[in-house]
Parts: structure tokens; C-alpha cells; sequence
């Protein structure tokens, strides 16, 4: 609010208006204190008539207060977060102000307050005058109309969407000149007699204590005793309430928080100040409040403020302060606290909101500590990480961290790498952040496409380092990726299993292989389906071409290669958690206005997004990676169920993803900018890539020590059904296409030992099992041919010669022979037998042997 200037422009202006007013002036008397006064003259009856044709009825609106968010203590009672505010203002009652400050105020500036009707004529008249002739200029208004105008400038300022025109409402309303000055004046007058026929003197004079202002943002005597002077206004001295009643006057030039000033600053004691409030004392003398002596004493005392900044914005929320950004976003930006966003920012600033959030102190304390292990800045990277929680099933964010300090002051975090004001776990509109690369906890969702497909978790398909032709539109297109092009951690080969142990082990090779049955693009469907886009606000997956937010699906994507807010990938995992019910997050619980009224909240309705079967198979499946998977560093060991997903984007970017089926808890430390390997740097003890598995079983502890956990619901039979396969025949492949057709149908291959065969030396000569329908993940065991083996000729029944001739012919030498006497035999002998058995495979050098029957052996 500026200093008051002079507003006489020249002396004919002033007699103009003296003319006008005093005709006015007349009436004002005739109504509101001696009926017997006549007014006469053209310019009376001018004014009289522009008097009358003013309006008289003023709309009190509700003053411009602070607004407040709060969270819980585990004993339920409220904490203060943080407060926004245009005017610090705490509006008192009338038991709440020291009687002094009454006689105080009324005392220098309306001591006729309770004689006059509204508008105190003689003061008026005598400020005209003075003001006219050149003297000091004086305001010469009563408490009703210093109420009126700063009711006035207050409607003028809730409206005013810029801080320029906020600015100019108080210009507009103090420094009119001229007709249109005086015109003004009228008004007030017009509205001040119609108050107080509306309300009680007690009631204006309140109104007026806790509308006026007293220097800078600081508003209403409540606000004024405890910033000047850190007191209640019950507590007010008779000094202080002086000191406080002489800066209505001129409140900046009287305001006592400027001690670095030349003039009434520390240095000369508040000498201006000092003057003003010797002043109101000499007033409050010369009126019988006070005595001589209480005068004398008061006027001894040296001005010494208190200063009590009532500190505004997130920053006042400590280690909650992102949390506290994320609910001033959602103020800003939701239409349940206005329709444009001026209206939404006057709620904020100007609306007296009490905001009661979700957040659990006590997890937040604890994922303050867990998440301390990551420094704010670091040698050699720009390391950013987060935690996040969300209560399963309701949404509500119980816990919101990250590494570094808030800010919103652009020089200090560009001063500062260790503060920022963006939010790394919100999206941009919440936040400022991009999001970044959930890497492998993207492939939640390919796995819900897999399940939604009907396929079982135990379905053996042929996750092995090759080519793959990936189903990546909704409509049926492919996209080949090359052997190579994409590689398991830590250079992992691959094998054949199932979506269950590809998940447990993160098995890149396996999700692709699994994406050649079902698209990419109803992955990302399924991921926005459960709330999931892009940080920046578009879609995952590409849908109308004329829409500007399409995006094209590509193999990438299943393995976590958009950028995603963490708040995100927890309503997504809570989703699983919750048996398929996906809640958005939820910041608020309960929003009530200046007046204690409840105000309608975001919406945040949960859906079902998921069929049960689904939801409590994935929740199966993810249990194995906690259990003996790739997350079993980051099992919290509490005996409390939990399932969990890491993730790591080429180094750049670590997550965990995980829940109970109370709380979900996703962690991710991570490049903020820049692509600077992780597992090659390290921090206070750590590895910054194994970080994750340290910050998030801390959080999840607490989380589960607090809210508990249940088992989660049993998976579906036949999402978990063993799948037989049909297993071809081989035998008489290379062994290199053996292997390839049998890996290619979804089988495990051992190669055993050459044996003897008649196939070409290398040539399959046996399987095991054989041809036909076997349980998929079944082994299959190859033995290639040495090219040595012969098979032995079926020669029984055969005479003996026979036999013989026939054996030698094909391996070259005679059998031993076994004659068994058999009597009524006759000729040579018949042969009964051959070992090895006819068609058996046998080496070439191979004894072989037959017996026959004669009626006599000797």
C-alpha cells in the first residue's frame, strides 16, 4: 500500500468541491444530528440530488485471509505446514483486543465516534478546509468511512488479477482528485450512514481493527501486535497500541520493521514513528483515556519492535516441502477451487483456506531419514532422487522426499545446486518435472497385457538373446528388433522360461519375447489405463493421429523408456496392491473456507481398472522378483507381505517399485540432466545405484509397522496353469537347427554326448523326450551321431548260414554263436535271437551275437 500523497489540484477545484460539499454537509447534519438546520442554494441541491443518487447499500464481503495447509500427528491433532497469503491478516474478536487500542484509535482518529450517525461533519469540514487553503493535507474521514474504503479497496483487490492492478486498487481508491475526488469522498459518506443503520459502532469499529492496514502484507490488528511486536492483541501495552493506532495514518512510513533506514530506523530510535505515537498518547491525554501519569510513562519508553515474520510459502514446511508444492499445484490448477486461474490463485492467497492433506507425519519423518543417505549435490553428476508413498486403495500420498532443499527463489537455486523448486516426483504441471526412465518397473505392464490375453504365468516362450518381430501397433504392425540391439543386464544371454521367472529376473530378452504375442501398443494402453503418461502431459500410447499429444509405439517402450513422475508409477503399482481399484493420488482430505465451511474436494474417484484375476497374479508374479528376484536386496524382513519391481534405465536411472497391501513405496535416484553411469560413482558408503535397495525397505518398514499388511490375494488357476507344448522332431537336424527349432518352440536344449548312430557324424541321432505334448519348460536332451553305428540286421528266424552270411555281410565279421539243443529240429538250426536286438544301433567293431535251435549241438 503506497504512501499517501496531497490531492488537492488548485484552489478553484477545492472551492468547487467546498461549495458542493458543504451543501451536503448541511443534509448530513439534518439527518444525523440536528434536524432543524435548512439547506439552501443551487449547489446544495445539486449535490443533494447527486447525494441521493448514489448508491447506499455496501456489500461486506469476507476479509482477504491467509490460507493454511495442515497435516496429521499420530495423536490426530494438526501441524502447519505453510500459509499464502496477499495480507497476513488474523482476524480477532473483540474480547481478543486490549481496551486500550480502542481508546487508542478512536482517540486520533474519530474521538466524535459514538456521538456522530457515520460521518463526522466537523472533521470533515475541517479537513476540506485545510486541505483546501493549502495546509496539511487531512483525510478528516471517521472510522465508517476509513471502514467503507478499505472495504472498497478490498473488493477491488479480490478481483484484481495482477499484482499491478492489485497495486492500483489502493491508488485509485485514495488519490482521486478533483470533482472526481470529492465524488469519491460523497460515496464513502453515502455508505458509511448506511453501515452503521446496518450494524452496531462495536461491530464497524471491529470490521475496521481487522480490514486496516499496517504496513507491507501486514494486515488487521491481530497480525500487526504479533508481527511489530510479538504479542496478542489482548496483550498490547498502552506504548504498543499507540504505536499501532499512529501508523493507520501513513502505515509504510510509520512502519518500525525497516531498522536499517536513515530515517525512523534502529539508528534514530524510530524518530517519525516516535512522534506518531506521542502524538496518539497527547490524543488519548487531551480525550481523559489515559492519565497523566500512564502519559508520561508511556512517552519515556523507547520503541522497541519484536519482529515476528509470519513466514509464508513451502519452504516453512521443512522436508514436507515438496509435498506442500504439490498440494499448492493442485490449488492452482483444479477447478473445485475456481474456474479460471486467477480465481484459483485469489482461493489460495486471498480465500482464508484451511487445507487438510493426507500426509503421514510419521511416515514422512521416516522417509526423510531414508532418503538423507543421497546428498544434494554431487562431484560428479546432477543427482536427483525421490520417495513417494501412497495408501493403497484410497490413493492419499502419505510421504513425499527427495535429496534436495526447496525453493521458489530462482537466484538461490541458481546460486545453489543443493536447492531447487522443481518436484521430481510430480508431473510438470505439479511440479516442473520432465519425469524420468521407470527402465524395467515399465514392464508391470506388458506383463498385465500378457495376463489380460489370457496367457498363463508358466507359459514357456523363448526369451534367448535373438531376433525378435515385435507386435508394437494395436493394429497388427511389427517392428523387427535385431540380435543384440537390446541385451540383458550385465550381458545375460537369455533363456527359455516363463513370464514368471522373466520377471523375477527383469529378463529383458523375455518381455520382447512376450511382446511378439501381445502389442506394445496395449501395454501403454494398459499404463494410461492405470495412470500413467507422460510427465509432460502426453498420452502413452498413440491414438487419433490429429491429436497433439500422439505418441508412437515403439520395442523401447516396454522396457521403460518414457518419461514417467514417480507419483505415477505408485497409483500404478497401488493399482496391483489394491486387487485392480486404481485411485489417483490424493493430496487433500478436506478443505473448508474463512467461515469453517466445507468446500468441495478434486476429484479423485477410484476405478476399477483391472479384472481380480489379473491384478492378483501380477501381484503373484511380482512377489518372486522380493522373493529371491532381482529386488531381494530391498525384502524389508518384517514378516509383512510385499511384492516389488527394480528398474534400471542404462545407468542413467534406478528405481524400486513395491507395496503391502496398505502402502505402496516407489524410490528412484537417478541423472536429473545429463547421462552420467550411476553404478561408476558412490556417496556416503554407497553405491549410487544400489541406493534404491537401502531407501525404499526403510520407508516400506515403516509404512508396514505403522499400517500392517495382509496377504495378498491368491492368483488366478488359470492364469497359473502349467501349458503343454507340442515338442517336434529333430532327430536326423544338424544340431544347430535342432537347437534353434526346439528354443524357437519354447524348450530348453541339452546336448549330450556323440553316440554311436547311422545318421552323418553331428546329425541328431536321438531326443529325449520324444516327439509329442509336454509340459512347457521340459529340457530336451539332443545326442548327435558319431557316424560309427550300424544297425543289427533282424535275422531271426533265419537258417543258420543265413544269419551268418547276413551279419558278416554288414559288419564285416561272423557273430559269436550259442547252439540250444531243441529236440525234432531239423537242418542247420533256426536262429531264435540276436543281442543287441535287431535294429539296435550299435558301433561298427560291435561283437554281436545269436543263438539258434538243433536237435543235436555236438
Amino acid at each position: 500500500m503506497p504512501d499517501k500523497n496531497r490531492t488537492a489540484t488548485g484552489v478553484l477545484g477545492g472551492i468547487a468541491g467546498l461549495v458542493g460539499l458543504s451543501a451536503v454537509a448541511g443534509l448530513l447534519v439534518t439527518a444525523t444530528v440536528t434536524p432543524a438546520i435548512a439547506v439552501s442554494g443551487a449547489a446544495a441541491s445539486s449535490a443533494i440530488t447527486m447525494f441521493d443518487n448514489m448508491p447506499s447499500y455496501l456489500e461486506i464481503d469476507d476479509l482477504m485471509q491467509q490460507s493454511e495447509i495442515y497435516a496429521k500427528q499420530s495423536d490426530g491433532s494438526d501441524v502447519l505446514l505453510a500459509r499464502f497469503y496477499d495480507q497476513n491478516r488474523l482476524p480477532v474478536t473483540w474480547e481478543q483486543i486490549n481496551p486500550v487500542m480502542f481508546d487508542a484509535i478512536l482517540s486520533s482518529e474519530d474521538p466524535r465516534y459514538y456521538e456522530h450517525g457515520g460521518v463526522d461533519i466537523i472533521g470533515t469540514t475541517r479537513a476540506l478546509l485545510s486541505n483546501v487553503q493549502g495546509g496539511v493535507t487531512q483525510g478528516g474521514s471517521s472510522i465508517s468511512q476509513q471502514y467503507v474504503k478499505n472495504v472498497l479497496v478490498q473488493k477491488c483487490e479480490k478481483e484484481a488479477p495482477t499484482q499491478e492492478e492489485l497495486a492500483a486498487c489502493w491508488t485509485d481508491a485514495t488519490t482521486a482528485s478533483g470533482v472526481e475526488g470529492y465524488q469519491r469522498k460523497l460515496q464513502e459518506m453515502r455508505y458509511a450512514i448506511a453501515l452503521e443503520q446496518r450494524y452496531s459502532k462495536n461491530d464497524v469499529l471491529l470490521g475496521y481493527l481487522n480490514i486496516a492496514n499496517f504496513g507491507g502484507t501486514t494486515y488487521g490488528i491481530g497480525a500487526a501486535a504479533q508481527y511489530y511486536f510479538s504479542v496478542n492483541a489482548s496483550d498490547l501495552t498502552l506504548s504498543q497500541a499507540a504505536t499501532l493506532a499512529g501508523m493507520v495514518q501513513n502505515p509504510n512510513t510509520y512502519r518500525i520493521d525497516r531498522p536499517e533506514r536513515e530515517t525512523n530506523g534502529a539508528a534514530d530510535g524510530y524518530a517519525v514513528t516516535t512522534d506518531r505515537r506521542n502524538y496518539v498518547l497527547g490524543r488519548m491525554l487531551a480525550e481523559g483515556k489515559i492519565t497523566q501519569e500512564q502519559y508520561d510513562a508511556a512517552k519515556a519508553e523507547v520503541i522497541t519492535p519484536a519482529i515476528n515474520p509470519t513466514e509464508q510459502g513451502c519452504q516453512q514446511a521443512g522436508g514436507a516441502a515438496y509435498f506442500c508444492d504439490y498440494v499448492r499445484t493442485i490449488v492452482l490448477n483444479d477447478v473445485a477451487f475456481g474456474q479460471t486461474p486467477e480465481e484459483r490463485s485469489a482461493a489460495l492467497r486471498r480465500g482464508g483456506l484451511k487445507i487438510y492433506t493426507t500426509l503421514d507425519l510419521d511416515l514422512q519423518f521416516a522417509a526423510e531419514k531414508a532418503i538423507s543417505i543421497v546428498p544434494a549435490t554431487h562431484p560428479n553428476l546432477d543427482l536427483g532422487s525421490t520417495g513417494v508413498q501412497l495408501e493403497v486403495g484410497t490413493g492419499r500420498v502419505l510421504s513425499m522426499v527427495q535429496n534436495r532443499k526447496y525453493t521458489q527463489d530462482a537466484d538461490q537455486s541458481a546460486a545453489d545446486a543443493a536447492y531447487t523448486s522443481i518436484n521430481y516426483n510430480t508431473r510438470y504441471v505439479n511440479g516442473g518435472s520432465n519425469g524420468f526412465n521407470p527402465g524395467s518397473t515399465y514392464k508391470l505392464f506388458t506383463l498385465l497385457n500378457w495376463l489380460e490375453h489370457g496367457h498363463s504365468v508358466n507359459e514357456v516362450i523363448n526369451g534367448r538373446q535373438r531376433n525378435f518381430t515385435v507386435l508394437t501397433d494395436c493394429d497388427g504392425g511389427t517392428q523387427r528388433v535385431s540380435s543384440g540391439e537390446i541385451k540383458n543386464f550385465e550381458g545375460v544371454g537369455g533363456y527359455s522360461g516363463t513370464p514368471m521367472k522373466f520377471t523375477a529376473d527383469s529378463l529383458n530378452t523375455g518381455f520382447l519375447a512376450m511382446s511378439e504375442k501381445v502389442s506394445v501398443c496395449d501395454t501403454n494402453k494398459i499404463a494410461d489405463r492405470l495412470g500413467v503418461e507422460y510427465a509432460n502431459g502426453f498420452k502413452t500410447y498413440i491414438g487419433n493421429e490429429s491429436d497433439p499429444n500422439n505418441t508412437v509405439n515403439v520395442p523401447y517402450d516396454i522396457l521403460g523408456s518414457k518419461n514417467i513422475a514417480p507419483i505415477d508409477m505408485a497409483a500404478a503399482y497401488a493399482t496391483i496392491a489394491s486387487n485392480g481399484l486404481y485411485c489417483p493420488p490424493k493430496a487433500i482430505d478436506a478443505v473448508f473456507n474463512s467461515d469453517g465451511e466445507p468446500l468441495p474436494l478434486p476429484n479423485t474417484t477410484c476405478n476399477q481398472v483391472l479384472d481380480g484375476s489379473v491384478a492378483s497374479t501380477a501381484a503373484y508374479a511380482l512377489a518372486g522378483v522380493i522373493n529371491g528376484g532381482s529386488a531381494a536386496a530391498s525384502r524389508p524382513g518384517d514378516g509383512i507381505p510385499v511384492f516389488g519391481k527394480t528398474g534400471i534405465h542404462e545407468q542413467f536411472h534406478t528405481w524400486m517399485d513395491g507395496s503391502s497391501t496398505k502402502v505402496t513405496t516407489v524410490v528412484w535416484v537417478g541423472n536429473v540432466k545429463g547421462q552420467q553411469r550411476l553404478d561408476r560413482n558412490s556417496a556416503n558408503g554407497y553405491s549410487l545405484w544400489r541406493m534404491r535397495h537401502t531407501i525404499w525397505p526403510a520407508m516400506q518398514r515403516a509404512a508396514n509397522a505403522k499400517y500392517g499388511g495382509d496377504a495378498f490375494a491368491k492368483p488366478d488357476s488359470n492364469l497359473t496353469r502349467q501349458v503343454q507344448l507340442d515338442l517336434p522332431n529333430v532327430v536326423g537336424q544338424p544340431i544347430d537347427q535342432a537347437t534353434k527349432t526346439l528354443e524357437d518352440a519354447g524348450f530348453s536344449v541339452n546336448v549330450g554326448d556323440a553316440v554311436d548312430g547311422t545318421q552323418a557324424p553331428g546329425i541328431v541321432e536321438r531326443q529325449d523326450p520324444g516327439a509329442g505334448r509336454v509340459s512347457g519348460g521340459t529340457t530336451v536332451t539332443l545326442s548327435p551321431s558319431n557316424g560309427q553305428g550300424l544297425a543289427v540286421p533282424n535275422v531271426v528266424g533265419m537258417s543258420r548260414p543265413d544269419a551268418v552270411n547276413a551279419i558278416r555281410g554288414s559288419f564285416g565279421r561272423d557273430p559269436s554263436e550259442t547252439c540250444v539243443v531243441k529236440p525234432g529240429a531239423t537242418g542247420p538250426g533256426v536262429v531264435t535271437s540276436v543281442n543287441p536286438g535287431a535294429g539296435s544301433i550299435v558301433n561298427r567293431n560291435a561283437q554281436l551275437a545269436i543263438t539258434y535251435e538243433r536237435d543235436n549241438c555236438s
